[in-house]
């Protein structure tokens, strides 16, 4: 079986490194909840979109390396591929920040799967399983080259985007259950990692 998956949000966690940067540089109250989005909220309540765009391209690239797996994404990518499926990542992203210091951030997430993505010392993917688009729908080309069986995307617009290709199953990652029932009509819903290996194991 072959499997897609997406990178950001999906693979990697940001809630706590967002709240911790947004503290540092003395943005958002202590009280603020360790979440990405309450911290994009309230910058975006207090009129500062620029400072929130400043900031992602800072984490994504000078930060990057702090930024934490979700629990069981490893596990999970070491027992699939071990059994003889294969795993590739396919995301997109910039290569630059719209605002701020130019930091190569395709280069940025490249170093954090080689430091994150390993399990006893041994890297779990190779980079030519690696796939980092520079649009949405550079993404949904490469979905289909890839003939992924099965992707998984914590973006209900690139699941339900007409080009996805139609025989590729529809897996959403929603840890925090912000997709409503209408909104996820013929996806495949998990909250954790630990949910879609047993799913996949079944």
């Amino acid at each position: 079986m072959r499997i897609g998956i997406d990178f950001d949000n999906t693979i990697v966690s940001y809630d706590a490194l967002f709240h911790k940067v947004a503290r540092e540089q003395n943005l958002v109250p202590a009280a603020t909840p360790a979440n990405k989005l309450a911290v994009r909220d309230h910058l975006r309540g207090a009129g500062q979109e620029d400072r929130w765009t400043e900031m992602q391209g800072y984490v994504y690239g000078a930060r990057m390396d702090e930024a934490i797996a979700y629990p069981g994404v490893i596990d999970f990518i070491e027992r699939v591929t071990s059994t003889g499926h294969e795993v590739s990542i396919v995301s997109h992203k910039t290569r630059h920040p719209f605002m701020g210091p130019q930091y190569d951030l395709h280069a940025a997430a490249r170093t954090w799967i080689d430091n994150h993505l390993i399990k006893a010392d041994k890297k779990l993917l190779p980079a030519e399983r690696i796939h980092f688009e520079l649009t949405k729908q550079q993404k949904l080309a490469r979905i289909a080259a890839c003939q992924c069986d099965a992707f998984l995307d914590d973006l209900p617009e690139i699941l339900l985007a007409e080009e996805f290709p139609s025989t590729t199953e529809r897996w959403l990652f929603d840890p925090e259950c912000h997709h409503s029932a209408s909104a996820t009509k013929g996806l495949q819903v998990f909250a954790d990692w630990q949910k879609l290996a047993a799913h996949f194991c079944s």
